[in-house]
């Protein structure tokens, strides 16, 4: 596996930004690529829960929490990936205080299809990609969770 990260200080508390996190099936309300989520579970959010994020680009992908801890963070398991060349992937939101801040870390786990080949192209091209996306993600959590402290 090839573990990736990224993360942010936000001067919005855990609270604040928990507050986004935790309207799991709207993502697309700060992750700047995704267009559309469709609930693929009914109920309370938290471990089992699972969501299709649509992309810009017309591909989707699955999201299904594996853990849930409140005002925390999360961690999901990928699936239905067809238009990305891994076997497996896994992402983690992490929500740290800091002083009247919280540091936000996004993590992402995954497996590249085609051997040694595959493994270079996970550690430069698909390491670009991510942290594209999830800086893009950071940031609009970040322009949220401010918005929704300050209101």
């Amino acid at each position: 596996m090839i573990h990736f990260e990224r993360n942010l200080t936000i001067g919005a508390d855990a609270e604040a930004v928990w507050a986004v996190l935790e309207r799991f099936m709207h993502i697309d309300e700060f992750a700047p690529q995704i267009v559309s989520v469709d609930a693929l579970t009914s109920g309370e959010t938290g471990v089992e829960s699972k969501r299709r994020n649509h992309f810009q680009n017309g591909t989707s992908l699955v999201e299904e929490v594996t853990a849930w801890r409140p005002e925390e963070g999360y961690t999901v398991q990928l699936s239905d990936m067809a238009a990305m060349p891994l076997h497996d992937a896994s992402s983690e939101i992490r929500i740290d205080t800091r002083g009247r801040g919280s540091v936000v870390t996004w993590t992402f786990d995954y497996r590249v299809k085609y051997g040694p080949l595959g493994w270079l192209m996970g550690q430069t091209l698909m390491k670009m990609m991510m942290g594209k996306i999830i800086d893009a993600n950071l940031k609009g959590l970040a322009d949220k969770a401010m918005a929704g402290h300050a209101g």
